[in-house]
């Protein structure tokens, strides 16, 4: 006798931080954030399946072992969204750096929240919820602070700890490069050697974002707070920023998150991948990728049935 196995496509799309203003510092740790993000159409793959044996697998261009272990975020969120007596398996397509600023662990946890919801309403034969639940919401923050925006997978101004998501309908797909100089920064250390955790938040927002230059002028205006920390840990980065910027087409260049990742906006794709083919050229050792800040438009989890 035949059944159907069914598995969830999901694309997991960086996440950018345009700017990113640190506006405080928790008793327990946490930091606040005011920040805009917006997403990729570069970005890792998931797949969950409805059947054995319960593993990860991992696979492409920035597959590493340690991806595979139990201790991977996407088992965080398989563990506290899908039913412990069921089975579930798990694959990751890598393509973006580990720890590189452009959430790539989070937009994979966010990933299987989405495939797993997706699973869920396909094997129970209901809809699929809208929005998370209040509990969803709580666990997903639980699971990592950039982890529900990436559930979102939208432009949106971002506050707090992560958890104030206020989406931006009318954004611009910009043109964008994306480059990594092939290091690691930790995190802690960044934050720990900021001169104050208490600085101003973003700007008053643009009347609308549908003017792409006017927006451009004003992000040019905000700041990544944790840049010059990270460039003072990895003077790569640096290097990373001035090959960026060397280009007159670029508009803005700056760093993602904590690093290392930067990236460059562009008024054209052509002139994105123009400076992209020219900076890999340059620097073969690097990360680099042109897309567009429209990752959102392939965040939707795709079913797919085959006859086992």
């Amino acid at each position: 006798m035949t059944k159907d196995k069914v598995s969830v496509e999901v694309f997991a799309p960086a996440k950018i931080n345009l700017c990113l203003h640190v506006t405080g510092q928790l008793e327990n740790g946490y930091h606040l954030l005011d920040t805009l993000v917006a997403f990729a159409d570069i970005g890792d793959v998931i797949t969950v399946s409805s059947t054995g044996p319960g593993a990860l697998a991992v696979t492409g261009p920035e597959a590493t072992p340690e991806l595979s272990s139990d201790n991977n975020i996407m088992w965080h969120a398989a563990q506290k969204f899908w039913h412990p007596d069921t089975y579930v398996s798990l694959a990751l397509e890598k393509h973006l750096p580990m720890a590189s600023g452009i959430g790539g662990g989070s937009a994979d946890a966010a990933a299987t929240y989405r495939g797993l919801l997706r699973l869920r309403a396909a094997l129970e034969g209901q809809d699929i919820p809208r929005d998370p639940t209040r509990q969803d919401a709580h666990d997903l923050l639980e699971i990592g602070a950039d982890v529900p925006m990436c559930v979102l997978s939208e432009p949106a101004r971002v506050r707090g700890i992560g958890e104030q998501i206020e989406p931006i309908t009318d954004f611009h797909p910009y043109p964008i490069v994306l480059v990594n100089p092939r290091v690691q920064v930790s995190t802690p250390s960044v934050f720990s050697q900021l001169a104050t955790k208490q600085n101003a938040t973003i700007e008053p927002w643009p009347e609308s974002f549908e003017d792409r230059d006017a927006v451009l002028d004003w992000l040019s205006a905000q700041r990544n707070d944790l840049q010059d920390a990270a460039v003072g840990d990895c003077p790569s980065i640096g290097d990373v920023l001035g090959a960026l910027s060397a280009h007159e087409t670029c508009r803005l260049a700056r760093m993602s998150g904590s690093g290392a990742t930067c990236f460059g906006l562009f008024d054209r794709v052509h002139k994105a991948e123009a400076a992209a083919e020219e900076i890999r050229a340059a620097h073969p050792n690097w990360w680099v990728q042109s897309g567009r800040l429209n990752g959102g438009r392939r965040a939707a989890p795709q079913l797919i049935r085959s006859t086992t």
